[in-house]
């Protein structure tokens, strides 16, 4: 059987780990939660804002505190092989949820890498006022990143189905995932 891929895209503090641990929970077969949090870990403490890895830069946007990403060549070899990740996992048969921010071209990548699999796209999206107010209260997000995302992160994309995390639960947008696509 082909492997199925859940691409879970939207920005940070939008509910994709909770809603891809739901999903887990709930599927019919076994899903590997794959995190782009655990490969922004493996890169060095002394790569975080500096230019080869990833810099945080205070910015104003809609004359709000705002926090942009830029990338360096380190960094980017890591989410490259994030991708290349998925597509080898898929490739030996395995079933997964991916949790991800996608920016710029990256979603076109994976539309390559993954199209001999079953690719369902999904974007999370909440309204930018609940996004802030999530990322006040978890403590672990830089303040203003969700702002900086938030007309990036679903530019150029076509979703198989949007949800919306103000309106519905994690598990119940797990259980939106598992009934339309048959998970």
């Amino acid at each position: 059987m082909v492997a199925r891929i859940v691409l879970l895209n939207g920005v940070g503090s939008a509910g994709k780990t909770s809603i891809a641990k739901a999903l887990q929970s709930i599927a019919s077969a076994p899903l590997l939660h794959v995190q782009m949090d655990a490969f922004l870990d493996m890169l060095p403490k002394h790569l975080i804002g500096h230019p080869d890895g990833l810099v945080f830069r205070s910015v104003e946007q809609d004359g709000k505190p705002a926090v942009a990403i830029s990338s360096g060549p380190v960094a980017e070899r890591a989410f490259r092989g994030m991708r290349h990740s998925v597509a080898a996992l898929a490739a030996q048969g395995n079933d997964l949820v991916v949790d991800e921010v996608l920016l710029g071209t990256k979603g076109l990548e994976y539309e390559e890498l993954l199209s001999p699999f079953r690719l369902y796209r999904v974007g999370v999206f909440a309204p930018l006022d609940l996004l802030e107010a999530r990322e006040r209260q978890r403590g672990d997000r830089l303040i203003g990143l969700a702002r900086w995302q938030y007309d990036r992160v679903h530019q150029n994309m076509q979703y198989d189905l949007e949800l919306d995390t103000s309106r519905v639960s994690p598990m119940t947008c797990a259980e939106l995932i598992r009934d339309k696509f048959s998970l």
